[in-house]
């Protein structure tokens, strides 16, 4: 088999992707262990043997690695997987350890990186490395994600959350009402809601496993698929978060807030309308609000489960309103939070989309749409909060239609992008046979 030239622009850009995201483990590793903490890098080295935080997550990683596999291979690195798993149970046992699955996830994963390296040459090399690389980036997503909720609560001691508050109440104050709805529902609507929240890239990963569906057989990946705007959205939120630092109602304005609280009013008093500050908070809770990236994770979810069959329909449709029950009812996010997620979301679903198609005129007015309206929103929280709450029948339905006009605007634009369908060909008229 031919080996791969590696001058080609396409190979650069990977390797340049490589590199640029080496070294942004390498300064996360850094700033956490500034903070005498273990980063990214070492989390992940860790779970090699001990506990993994997330099993599950450790298993979704390694289907998402299987997609470029035979079924054949896929039954030997499920039961390789397994059979790992059950020996460091028995070990840890033995030894009252600390008990979790998903160490043999990881080790098939990572053995499948030498098998490509000493064992594959040219395409079939490159494709292993891709789903290899596909497995770990989810993995490695998590922890940078945690790495970084450390950072915005190293480095931001003031919080915005009484300006998110208050114009909160140009949309109800819908957290509250959220909150409230949870409690009625008792243990067993806290306890799907919960489950649903912890396990969006499991979901993600069955959406994106449809999409890849074909990878084995084609020898090639799609050019657009969520597993891409869920990193992207995972690796642009937390910037955001460092810029408009919120912490969420439950802990500004509920008991989880301890003293560093305004008071405990969630979820049974909204906040009185007052003039907004910042205000101080710990140094352990991550600011982590703005906007909601949960949301905007199950919104991607809904939109690329749209071309799979219904029962995949329903199951993005429910995660995506079981997610916002859960970030609403726990108290982890306000709804201004929420439509910007929205927001967020389809922005960079478009961008990647156009990224793949090509750019051209209506896909750059979109993303700059998309962008321009994202920005409004986190200038109108900041600077009108007061106004907002105070006229909510005039800025409460101006934020849902700027929501909304992004989300037609990319269903408009993308339904253009389509494919168009060859008309079929009509027979033509024979001559009446006499």
């Amino acid at each position: 088999m031919a080996s791969v030239p590696w001058r080609q622009p396409r190979v650069i850009l990977w390797a340049t992707v490589v590199v640029v995201g080496l070294g942004f483990l390498i300064a996360l590793e850094i700033a956490a262990r500034g903070y005498g903490l273990p980063g990214p890098m070492t989390n992940q080295v860790k779970e090699v043997v001990l506990a993994p935080k997330s099993g599950p997550l450790l298993y979704a990683s390694m289907a998402l690695m299987m997609v470029v596999l035979t079924w054949r291979e896929r039954f030997i690195a499920a039961g390789a997987a397994v059979g790992i798993d059950i020996a460091f149970f028995l070990v840890r046992w033995a030894v009252d350890a600390k008990m979790m699955f998903g160490n043999g996830a990881l080790w098939v994963i990572l053995a499948c990186a030498v098998i490509a390296v000493t064992r594959r040459t040219g395409r079939e090399r490159v494709l292993l490395l891709k789903g290899v690389g596909l497995g770990l980036l989810l993995v490695a997503g998590r922890k940078t994600g945690d790495t970084w909720l450390l950072i915005t609560s190293k480095t931001r001691p003031q919080v915005l959350d009484q300006y998110v508050a208050t114009a909160d109440h140009a949309l109800g104050n819908p957290s509250w009402l959220a909150g409230r709805i949870v409690e009625a529902t008792g243990t067993v609507g806290e306890h799907v809601l919960d489950y649903v929240y912890i396990q969006l890239a499991v979901a993600a990963v069955i959406v994106a496993l449809y999409q890849l569906r074909h990878v084995a057989a084609e020898r090639r990946f799609p050019g657009h698929h969520l597993v891409r705007t869920f990193l992207v959205i995972g690796l642009l939120g937390p910037a955001i978060y460092m810029i408009f630092p919120v912490v969420g109602p439950i802990f500004a304005y509920g008991a989880d807030g301890g003293h560093w609280a305004v008071a405990d009013l969630w979820p049974n008093t909204p906040p009185p309308i007052t003039a907004p500050h910042g205000m101080p908070f710990d140094e352990i809770t991550p600011r982590n609000c703005m906007p909601s990236l949960h949301t905007a994770w199950a919104t991607t979810i809904f939109i690329h489960s749209r071309r799979g069959p219904r029962v995949l329909r329903y199951a993005g449709t429910f995660w995506l309103i079981a997610t916002l029950g859960a970030t609403l009812g726990f108290g982890y996010h306000y709804g201004a939070d929420i439509v910007a997620g929205v927001v967020f979301a389809f922005t960079i679903e478009a961008a990647l989309r156009a990224l793949d198609r090509g750019w051209d005129r209506s896909g750059i007015q979109l993303v700059v749409y998309g962008t321009t309206v994202f920005a409004a929103l986190l200038v109108s929280y900041r600077y009108l909060s007061m106004e907002m709450a105070e006229y909510p029948w005039v800025f409460g339905p101006l934020v849902l239609l700027a929501m909304v006009s992004v989300i037609y605007g990319y269903m408009r634009t993308t339904k253009l992008w389509e494919p168009k369908a060859a008309p079929v060909r009509q027979p033509e008229p024979q001559p009446e046979l006499v």
